[in-house]
């Protein structure tokens, strides 16, 4: 799927994105009812800079406790004074990578993503004008870095891949992007985010 939609597009679509949760897929793991998932949310910014969209993530440093070294959204766990995921989600975001938007900038949210290391994230959905300033936590960040949309788009660039652990094999997904390497939790909510935006309304 190659185009350009709006930000209206784009959040009239993510309004509609609650049945992603109902699909049939091999990758989607579900925390056990007996666990207590530590809430989280992410953003996933979408960056408008002369008529072309993309999605900013970021490279994790290698020496965290938690996905050390793995490409992700800016985010993090839900902290006591947040009132929604989303302030969760522009908190961390501001935090991590110095960039401050605000309730007016969010264009919606995809269903709840659950992570095996006991994670429920929330992806939040941002729209990013051009010119940005970055001040990136070097603690927690290694670098930041975009991709093209329509590479995020295309769903024959995610591959499902899988992995033997005792008792169960683990399926995942992967998009690759010059030198780096998205897989997991992070390409699994952009595949969503394609599905979200290939939905169609009612009317």
């Amino acid at each position: 799927m190659s185009l350009v939609l709006s930000r209206r597009e784009i959040s009239e679509k993510l309004a509609l994105s609650k049945s992603i949760s109902s699909l049939k897929d091999r990758s989607v793991f579900v925390l056990p009812n007996d666990v207590i998932p530590i809430m989280a949310a992410v953003l996933i910014p979408i960056v408008y800079r002369k008529g072309k969209l993309s999605i900013l993530l970021t490279k994790r440093t290698s020496h965290l406790t938690h996905h050390a070294g793995q490409v992700s959204f800016p985010g993090g766990r839900v902290a006591e004074g947040d009132k929604n995921r989303q302030m969760t989600a522009l908190r961390e975001t501001r935090e991590e990578i110095g960039l401050d938007l605000s309730d007016s900038d969010v264009l919606g949210r995809l269903p709840e993503y659950d992570i095996r290391t006991g994670f429920r994230v929330t992806p939040v959905v941002a729209w990013v004008d051009s010119p940005v300033i970055f001040s990136s936590d070097p603690y927690e960040v290694e670098s930041i870095f975009e991709v093209p949309i329509n590479h995020v788009l295309e769903l024959s660039n995610y591959t499902l891949e899988s992995l033997s652990e005792d008792p169960v094999k683990r399926h995942f997904y992967r998009l690759r992007h010059d030198k780096y390497n998205i897989w997991g939790a992070t390409a699994g909510m952009l595949r969503n985010f394609v599905i979200a935006l290939s939905m169609h309304s009612a009317s």
